[in-house]
């Protein structure tokens, strides 16, 4: 049984850029080019696990699946801290 009083931590290793960055970067492009809030979208992918939030236009539906949600999380709050200019830990 685990010790519930203490914080686990969760280390990732570090790669100057990453396939979650990439494939954002084309699921985005993709959603915008077909006219779909890429915010909203991949918010509601990311959230239900369900590819049809993302639209099959450049493969982007593919390439997503490619990717573990929980990078794509990682990858997001990592640019928004950045973007803040808070210290990450």
């Amino acid at each position: 049984m685990q010790d519930l009083g203490n914080t686990q931590y969760f280390r990732v290793g570090t790669e100057t850029e990453t396939g979650a960055e990439a494939v954002l970067s084309t699921v985005y492009e993709a959603l915008t080019e077909k006219g779909y809030n890429p915010v909203n979208q991949i918010v509601g992918y990311i959230m239900s696990g369900d590819p049809t939030y993302i639209t099959s236009h450049k493969n982007a539906r593919s390439l997503i699946m490619k990717v573990e949600r929980d990078e794509l999380v990682e990858k997001l709050l990592e640019e928004y801290i950045r973007a803040k200019g808070w210290k990450a830990g």
